[in-house]
């Protein structure tokens, strides 16, 4: 596999995950020394970073790898679907209980549950987590009967669950039950260096899939998907590289196969924000009377900037849905630094 002159002659550090840039290496050496303990490990990260893989590694890497690994997307399921899910039920226990079923906790003895989403989970639902973490025991939905097990739990959010506690949506006391080991899986845009690799990776994967021959990466290509600022993340990606090795004609993937977002990446989009918003923001302030007699060029320009830094922010935090630590790490400043700006600027109404 070829990128013009450069090829790619370096392996993955864990089996099934790619990736050398400093920041992954960090995750390699925490899901290492984590993986031979019993401790709940808790994966933090935004939508498409690959929790699941790193859960999976973790598994693999354990003393429990002999035994099962079961996963569960809590988003994907109804609080009532998903207790019958994780717990079982008997039969009769509700309206289609015809026989009875095993959970995934059951499912799971002696080897690992992955929960992905469980910010997702109700408060309810929770308190019985909470239970099985800290008693490592339950009942099934209509029985009265309690099961033990012997089940790791890997958790994963694409949320801070920091936030979900301070909003009340997330109980506490399992936070620091789940948070043990807390994984922070970095955003491809902070790991531009891997770009290369993944894509290599993801050329091999669609061109098997699809019978095609499509050996070499247009460098063009390549110094635009590494300007991309990649919302999707590795799974955007994939995607876009799946879709390059179904419309090539060569054995290329060249630049005018990436869809035109990607193609002209720049500085506004990597954070959100658009540059002809920006634009018309400045002719607004100036239009407004800021350059008359009575404003020195100082006031002016500390208003200018006042007004620019709070329509960035306030556009950054509408993209991240208002989750702070993605809003942060987009700005390039810390979570508090950005929490006293939110509050200068009166945010808070919108916060999540």
């Amino acid at each position: 596999m070829s990128y013009g002159s450069t090829r790619l002659e370096t392996g993955p550090p864990i089996p099934s995950l790619i990736g050398s840039s400093p920041a992954m290496e960090e995750v390699y050496r925490i899901t290492r020394r984590a993986a031979k303990s019993n401790a709940s490990v808790l994966l933090l990260g935004e939508t498409g970073v690959g929790k699941e893989l790193i859960a999976t590694a973790l598994h693999r890497l354990s003393n429990r790898a002999g035994g099962p690994m079961v996963k569960v997307n809590c988003g994907a399921l109804s609080e009532s679907l998903l207790e019958s899910e994780l717990f079982g039920h008997v039969r009769g226990a509700f309206t289609g209980a015809v026989n009875n079923r095993t959970g995934r906790f059951e499912a799971a003895h002696t080897g690992t549950v992955f929960l992905d989403e469980i910010n997702s989970t109700s408060l309810l639902l929770q308190v019985k987590l909470l239970r099985v973490l800290q008693e490592k025991e339950f009942e099934r939905v209509g029985d009265t009967q309690t099961v033990r097990v012997d089940t790791r739990i890997i958790a994963a959010s694409n949320r801070d669950l920091q936030d979900e506690v301070q909003a009340e949506r997330f109980r506490e006391d399992l936070y620091w039950r789940l948070n043990v080991v807390p994984i922070q899986i970095p955003p491809l845009r902070q790991r531009r260096e891997d770009i290369p690799a993944l894509a290599a990776h993801f050329l091999n994967v669609y061109n098997e899939a699809n019978d095609r021959y499509v050996v070499h990466i247009d460098p063009a290509a390549l110094e635009a998907m590494q300007d991309y600022h990649w919302p999707g993340n590795v799974r955007e990606l994939q995607n876009y590289i799946e879709r390059s090795v179904v419309m090539a004609e060569g054995d290329e993937l060249t630049l005018d196969l990436l869809p035109e977002g990607v193609r002209g990446g720049d500085r506004n989009r990597r954070t959100g924000v658009r540059g002809a918003d920006m634009e018309s923001l400045i002719f607004e302030v100036v239009q407004q009377g800021l350059t008359t007699a009575d404003e020195n060029e100082d006031k002016l320009h500390k208003k200018i900037v006042s007004r620019l830094e709070h329509e960035l922010i306030s556009q950054v935090l509408e993209n991240c849905s208002y989750v702070q630590t993605k809003a942060a790490t987009m700005l390039g400043i810390n979570r508090n630094t950005l929490h006293k700006k939110m509050k200068e600027y009166d945010l808070d109404g919108a916060e999540k």
